[in-house]
């Protein structure tokens, strides 16, 4: 695609938003580090009285370690203004599965989140209700396998998983496998098909950040860099998106999908948001 081609693709926002839904990996940061422009526009949203939340997809940190990391790279931050499949999976479970024995396939925030929302854990096939798929660097023939034996051998259990993502994004091209390669394992082995996911596309995601914010989707812009999590979920519920192409996908990308899924917005680096304030 040409330059001027891909100029065209470029577009703005000309409006402030009442409220601004930020994904964090390859949108605020990549690493340890703010992506450009992320500083100057979160701190001018705050200055002009913008309401802001971070919506991530990665299980593996709590909202107080996200916060955490936000305030020590410059951006003081509060946990209850996070929002990530920690804090959606233990609701939704609580609600949904109140009592409920839980295997958890996944990291230490997840397990202690669920447990704090008083859920039993449990790795004994014959008493698990739900297996839960996450993001899990520990994971191993033995999680598999019991597994297995919850969903196969006992058909007792529902499966359910954190996030749908193919891989975490990491500095310098890396990434790590994450939750869809649990899922892809578990759902091969057992032939049972994962019922819910509660993160980005979800709407349970959505629905517990617009809560959070106390406003209505079409007074606030939802802005991250992967079409098939952040754009898609803002396009399935019609509120305003934009791609940043500073992470996973391209411009090009975004003009192959059919008008009703591509992303409102088009934006180079995350403060040309920025513009609907010049002046002010």
């Amino acid at each position: 695609m040409t330059s001027a081609a891909l100029d065209s693709l470029i577009s703005r926002p000309l409006r402030a938003y009442d409220g601004y839904l930020f994904d964090l990996d390859g949108t605020v940061y990549l690493g340890n580090e703010l992506l450009p422009g992320a500083y100057e526009l979160i701190t001018g949203l705050r200055r002009e009285g913008r309401e802001t939340l971070f919506l991530s997809n990665n299980p593996t940190r709590d909202p107080q370690m996200y916060a955490d990391k936000l305030t020590g790279l410059g951006l003081p931050t509060s946990p209850d203004r996070v929002v990530n499949p920690v804090v959606t999976m233990s609701a939704w479970l609580s609600r949904e599965m109140p009592g409920a024995s839980v295997f958890v396939i996944g990291e230490e925030p997840l397990r202690r989140a669920i447990l704090d929302a008083g859920l039993r854990l449990s790795e004994d096939p014959r008493e698990i209700d739900v297996v839960v798929a996450s993001y899990d660097r520990g994971f191993d023939y033995r999680k598999l396998q019991i597994a297995f034996d919850a969903l196969w051998q006992h058909r007792r259990a529902r499966l359910v998983a954190t996030n749908p993502d193919a891989y975490c994004p990491m500095p310098e091209g890396r990434g790590e496998p994450d939750a869809a390669a649990v899922i892809a394992a578990i759902e091969a082995s057992t032939g049972v098909t994962c019922e819910v996911n509660v993160g980005k596309p979800s709407a349970l995601m959505l629905r517990t950040a617009l809560d959070l914010l106390g406003l209505p989707g079409e007074s606030c812009l939802m802005v991250g860099d992967r079409l098939h999590t952040d754009i898609a979920m803002a396009a399935d519920a019609g509120i305003d998106s934009a791609l940043v192409l500073t992470g996973e996908s391209t411009a090009e990308m975004a003009a192959l999908l059919p008008p009703e899924r591509q992303p409102t917005f088009v934006l180079p680096r995350i403060d040309a948001l920025l513009e609907p304030f010049a002046g002010t």
